[in-house]
């Protein structure tokens, strides 16, 4: 059997090592130099015969006064000892690097006994045993509706993109708080309003047994296929938000009950779609509060005021031309209300950054928000950060919420699911998944967000929903396919061997991995390793598209394993149970990979 071994990084201790021997050389040679983490890079070799780990030596040739080839030899000889102590591997000198084949059979044991220790909080720690982002209050504001419309294919893009990010920096050791602006005024809002009282006066959404949202969505379409045929209907929506704006008691009442009924139904969809938010923002609460900021701005000479009264900057500094923060009529904009509302968010949560996942077509918007806040001197400012995404339609071509073909997120969700229960159906799955259409149900959430965050926020996509319900190649429904295979295995491994399975809280200890010795094993595992710094770097580049390419590939990875390595049908019982062992391992992070990209695992399907 395996050693136990101390619940430690195989990376780290081999990192250890090369520091240890490159700080003895620089002694030797009677040089300053700095050696620490972060200037030893790890590198993977590009073939696996070079080794399991490489460490590149360029950075050291100059202060040491030697080639990186010789820096090699010389850690070699220094290396031999210290490696044989720790047992970690093998260390080869290859030109400029000083490349480790790692102690297979010792590594695949610490590994799992992380993986069993750590359990869901694997994935949290990089190898130095810390979070990244332990104590690091992040703030992120996402989503963004408009209260004339449901939810629509586009809201769906940033909804995800907001929650697995917050789920990334979350896992990482971050205090996360996720915030949303209802748009819920202006002169959108008054159009739909106009169309209730003109067609719909006297009609709720419960009369015409339709989701709240959507009732309010059918009258923003509605105006403006009235507003096709007459030209007053604009000024008739002015006149309306004139009122509002006056506090007309009858017009507020009326947008009072829609706002509600557009809000209500909006919740309902994040619900549906596992996103939550620790806050709500109201545009119609926060519009002014950039106001006195702007004013005060004026007097210090940060802002100038135009001859007809509207107040301006000058953005030359950022090579940009200039931006009316304050209309000649004294009433807000939009960069008005945002600057307010950051602000009082700050007050509220004070935030060392906070994120705005807003489309790619408002960079501008946010350039000019972050320098007026840091011109009048919020230092948080500099802590602010624009993650852009890019427009997703669908193969039809682009949405527009005003002529109705815009994709409501119900719909599509609607749509995906009924596709996957017929799939269920026929089949002939219906009684071994249980309840099917709950099944179908996170199928469809898994399709959806899968096929949203596979691709870097910064891209324009198209989404194809049959594409996306695919249980074969890269998509959602292939990640649950494999989860539902896995649990499978383990649930048949633990019906066949009943109460012979160990009972010790570190039962991994008792396998012998010097047993796994094929290359898919192997590559299983270093992937497994992998996952750590996988989940680092995409916290670090809010990127998402990090984590679903990690989980696609370790489904793959499986796949091989499971292709090349009887597990039940192993030669010897001793095999079996280091097999199953892996593949308890390969659950817990698949796991963990899919809860941070909003792909619901499934048991059975």
């Amino acid at each position: 059997m395996t050693d136990k071994t101390e619940n430690t990084n195989m990376k780290q201790i081999a990192k250890n090592i090369v520091l240890e021997a490159l700080e003895a050389i620089a002694i030797e040679k009677n040089v300053a130099i700095q050696i620490n983490e972060t200037n030893l890079i790890m590198e993977t070799p590009p073939n696996p015969d070079m080794g399991d780990i490489g460490f590149p030596l360029f950075p050291f040739a100059k202060a040491l006064r030697m080639g990186p080839p010789q820096i090699a030899e010389a850690l070699l000889e220094k290396v031999k000892a210290l490696a044989d102590t720790k047992k970690i591997g093998i260390f080869r000198a290859v030109g400029p690097y000083l490349n480790l084949y790692l102690n297979k059979a010792l590594s695949i044991s610490s590994l799992l006994q992380n993986i069993e220790k750590d359990g869901s909080e694997y994935g949290s720690k990089n190898i130095a045993g810390e979070k990244p982002l332990a104590n690091r209050n992040i703030m992120l504001e996402f989503s963004s509706p408009n209260t004339n419309k449901p939810l629509h294919l586009g809201h769906l893009r940033n909804d995800a993109l907001g929650e697995s990010v917050s789920r990334i920096l979350k896992k990482l050791g971050a205090n996360v708080f996720k915030v949303n602006i209802i748009n819920d005024r202006g002169v959108h809002i008054c159009k739909s309003m106009l169309a209730y009282e003109k067609f719909h006066r006297g009609k709720t959404p419960e009369s015409l047994n339709v989701k709240s949202d959507r009732f309010v969505g059918d009258c923003y379409v509605d105006f403006n296929n009235y507003a096709k045929t007459n030209p007053q209907a604009e000024e008739e929506a002015q006149k309306l938000l004139r009122k509002w704006e006056a506090g007309d008691k009858e017009v507020t009442d009326l947008w009072k009950t829609m706002n509600t009924w557009a809000f209500e139904g909006i919740k309902e969809t994040y619900e549906r779609t596992n996103v939550s938010f620790d806050k709500f923002y109201f545009e119609s609460q926060t519009y002014l509060k950039g106001k006195e900021e702007i004013l005060k701005g004026l007097e210090e000479g940060l802002f100038y005021k135009d001859d007809d009264g509207a107040i301006w900057i000058d953005l030359e500094e950022i090579k940009l031309d200039k931006k009316v923060l304050l209309r000649k009529d004294g009433t807000a904009l939009y960069i008005t209300q945002d600057i307010g509302t950051a602000i009082e968010r700050h007050q509220d949560w004070p935030f060392d950054q906070l994120v705005y996942v807003v489309g790619n077509e408002q960079i501008y918007h946010f350039k000019v928000l972050f320098y007026v806040l840091e011109k009048l001197g919020f230092d948080w400012a500099k802590q602010l950060y624009h993650l852009s995404y890019g427009m997703v339609n669908l193969p039809e071509g682009k949405m527009k919420s005003r002529e109705g073909t815009v994709v409501d997120a119900d719909d599509l969700i609607d749509s995906l699911r009924d596709d996957a229960l017929a799939e269920i159906r026929e089949k002939g799955r219906e009684t071994e998944v249980g309840d099917a259409k709950a099944v179908a149900e996170k199928i469809a959430l898994g399709a959806l967000h899968y096929f949203l965050l596979q691709v870097s926020a910064s891209k324009d996509m198209i989404f194809d929903p049959k594409e996306s319900l695919s249980f074969n190649g890269n998509t959602g429904p292939y990640l649950q396919y494999m989860g539902a295979r896995i649990s499978s295995i383990l649930k048949k491994a633990e019906k066949e061997r009943g109460n012979t399975k160990p009972q010790t809280d570190d039962a991994v200890t008792t396998i012998d991995t010097s047993l796994l010795s094929h290359a898919a094993e192997w590559e299983l595992a270093k992937h497994l390793e992998l996952f750590p710094s996988t989940v680092e770097k995409a916290g670090k580049d809010f990127d998402p598209s990090i984590i679903a390419i990690y989980a696609y590939d370790l489904a793959k990875l499986f796949s091989r394993f499971y292709h090349d390595c009887p597990i039940l049908q192993a030669e010897n019982k001793a095999l079996s149970e280091a097999r199953l062992a892996l593949v308890q391992a390969v659950k817990e992070v698949l796991m963990s990979a899919m809860d941070l990209i909003l792909v619901p695992f499934l048991e059975t399907m």
